[in-house]
């Protein structure tokens, strides 16, 4: 876990990027947030070891962004960020070995039955798998304050980077922090 005197410490060092992973990932609500960090809006923090990512200090105000946390080598996570790109968002990616991504996963309260291959921050929820970039935008237009995050569970056909033949119905479930599952969207 990052702490805020390591963080306070590399932003006078000038790691503005800091800001973001803090941002991003939560305080702990013992501590007082940053002298310029946006509030921590979720319980979680960023596991040891853990890119930091610098969203904050290089895109424009206002730009939809994105920090992707994957395998380096898992293509359909690529295509996945590809159509957040498409679809109108900054997307910043960080490959990762297996147990920081369960932590991130864990830290983002996704569900265990709701896991997929690459996890997802956007603003303050965390985007599982394979979720459609439009729900993704419908999420943060509608804002429901009950909500950690979005998931398609597993790897599914005909989602977005999972294309190709044979695509399957899926649903996108919406998660809460406490474990509670519903259906977000059917596609």
């Amino acid at each position: 876990m990052l702490s805020n005197q390591i963080a306070r410490a590399l932003l006078k060092s000038g790691a503005v990027a800091v800001i973001a992973v803090l941002a991003a990932c939560g305080n702990k609500a013992d501590t007082p947030p940053l002298q310029g960090a946006a509030p921590a809006q979720t319980p979680a923090t960023a596991p040891a070891g853990t890119p930091v990512p610098a969203q904050a200090a290089n895109l424009p105000a206002g730009q939809l962004t994105a920090v992707v946390y994957k395998s380096p080598t898992c293509g359909c996570c690529r295509a996945w960020v590809d159509h957040m790109r498409q679809n109108g968002f900054a997307v910043e990616t960080h490959d990762i070995d297996d147990a920081p991504l369960q932590e991130i996963k864990a830290a983002g309260h996704v569900p265990e039955n709701g896991k997929s291959c690459h996890t997802a921050r956007v603003g303050q929820y965390v985007i599982e798998g394979h979720v459609p970039a439009d729900l993704v935008k419908k999420l943060l237009a509608e804002h429901p304050s009950d909500i950690a995050g979005l998931t398609v569970p597993g790897m599914v056909m005909g989602s977005p980077g999972m294309e190709g033949p044979n695509a399957q119905h899926y649903d996108v479930i919406a998660f809460t922090a406490n474990g509670q599952t519903r259906v977000y969207a059917s596609r």
